[in-house]
């Protein structure tokens, strides 16, 4: 998985660039970020964020102080408790323990990768596509960029990386795909994944959401369009044999409503926005089940009548019959 900050720690290290990582290495309370978060500090730049404020600025001051020192001071590792609300002066009431240490070998081999927030399959390299991927470079995702015009990935603008050849240089957690036909990489991917059809064609997109919406495991499926072609599809796919309720968790049009603007930018950040709201939601609700059946395997009362069909769907799905 891409770290966009351990990538630049790389950098750092190999150029012989003193630093400090500083990272909040426990937390009780209400808190800025959250226990992991990093932050690199050099004399002369820093990169990363344990929560911005007075407490950001004086973990700047005493990582640099000690950079300054030179000799034992720079290679010290140290550890602080820290009442924010007592010591700072900061609205957030919490405490939290920073740890700070050299940037070195071993804090990169201690410095773990973080997990996905999402699989993507993006199936478009048209100008939403491409706003979206230079919206995703630095997240800690994973995407599979699928679109049949090879000749399109030659034509991108990532803003990231130079041209190379026909394709484009990308971060490691992406890639692109020259796939005929696109439905392929539907079937050949993970359960649980994030889809958005935003082809050059509508037929094509058919068949993409058609492929997806058969599967039924993913986690969002987005279509651009209007909620005209939202209808149009949707006729089709009841006609095909597609679920009422599977059709439901068909988001069309995509991105956050109340988010004016058709501007490719726009609408990609609406659309990220969306993605990372839908799986906190759904993530919400899984936890939230799993605390029931923990409750009700310990709780001695007979059980109430459930339906039959337990299947786990969405929020937006789970009081919706087929």
């Amino acid at each position: 998985m891409h770290d966009a900050l351990k990538h630049t720690a790389r950098q750092w290290l190999a150029q012989g660039r003193a630093a400090r990582v500083v990272q909040v290495l426990r937390s009780r309370g209400s808190v800025p970020r959250e226990v992991g978060a990093r932050m690199l500090v050099a004399a002369d730049a820093t990169a990363g964020s344990i929560g911005g404020g007075h407490l950001e600025w004086q973990a700047m001051a005493v990582a640099r102080a000690a950079l300054a020192a030179g000799g034992a001071a720079a290679l010290a590792v140290d550890q602080q408790d820290i009442t924010l609300g007592a010591s700072l002066g900061q609205c957030c009431g919490g405490v939290l323990t920073l740890h700070s240490a050299p940037l070195d070998t071993a804090a990169l081999a201690s410095w773990p990768e973080p997990p996905a927030l999402f699989d993507l399959q993006l199936f478009g390299a048209g100008h939403v596509g491409q706003a979206i991927v230079r919206l995703l470079a630095t997240l800690p995702c994973t995407v599979r960029w699928i679109d049949e015009r090879e000749s399109q990935f030659a034509m991108v603008d990532m803003n990231i990386g130079a041209a190379v050849g026909a394709g484009i240089e990308l971060p490691p957690h992406m890639q692109t795909l020259c796939v005929e036909p696109g439905e392929i990489e539907v079937q050949q991917a993970a359960p649980n994944a994030c889809y958005l059809v935003m082809t050059h064609s509508h037929a094509l997109d058919l068949k993409l959401t058609e492929a997806i919406l058969r599967r039924g495991d993913f986690a969002y499926l987005g279509l651009i369009g209007s909620a005209t072609k939202r209808a149009r599809f949707e006729r089709r796919m009841t006609q095909r044999g597609i679920a009422a309720c599977t059709l439901a968790r068909l988001t069309c049009p995509i991105g956050l409503p109340g988010i004016d603007g058709k501007q490719p930018e726009v609408i990609a950040m609406a659309v990220v926005a969306q993605i990372l709201q839908s799986m906190s939601t759904a993530a919400a609700g899984f936890s939230a089940q799993a605390t029931a059946r923990t409750d009700a395997r310990t709780d001695a009362r007979p059980a109430a009548h459930t339906s039959a069909n337990t299947t786990a769907h969405p929020p937006h799905c789970a009081t919706l019959k087929p």
